[in-house]
């Protein structure tokens, strides 16, 4: 795949986490849950690779900060998660493997990394255990998403540029 083709193609994904955003979100007790950013997540770690998937969840996590979808929050766990989920999926070579790591990067690991977060930008210590289940819910929706996507459409540029 030429280096303009792969960088179309995660300006489209962002541009699909974008609009998600503004349209798909629901509350998830004391976060937001954006669940076609973990399907863009997953999307993007089996179809180019971990690093564009990170590139990819950073900038929409920079763009919804910018136009007011997002909080702070969706740095850890977008990136986190995008970027275990091209791990698992390039260690594995499984769709499933890929969503796995969204999720885990997403509710465990970037739950882990919101705590200081939110007390840097907000002040307010909060347990971790109160990002967990909305990370939870989200992550799962979107991987979920993303496996159903995956099992029906595989576009010859892909998975992670092998084709």
């Amino acid at each position: 795949m030429t280096h303009t083709k792969k960088l179309t193609i995660m300006a489209m994904f962002t541009a699909i986490g974008i609009v998600g955003a503004a349209f798909i979100w629901f509350p998830a007790l004391i976060a937001r849950a954006y669940p076609i950013q973990h399907m863009v997540n997953v999307l993007a770690a089996v179809l180019l690779g971990p690093i564009p998937a990170l590139l990819i969840a950073f900038m929409i996590g920079l763009l919804r900060n910018l136009l007011g979808l997002g909080t702070v929050l969706a740095f850890p766990g977008g990136m986190i998660g995008a970027l275990l989920a091209g791990v698992f999926y390039r260690w594995s070579n499984k769709t499933w493997a890929a969503a796995v790591g969204e999720v885990i990067g997403t509710a465990v690991i970037g739950a882990i990394v919101a705590v200081p977060i939110v007390t840097l930008f907000f002040g307010d210590p909060v347990a971790i255990f109160a990002f967990v289940p909305g990370f939870l819910i989200s992550s799962s929706i979107g991987a979920f998403l993303a496996i159903l996507i995956l099992k029906r459409w595989r576009p010859d540029w892909g998975p992670a540029g092998e084709r």
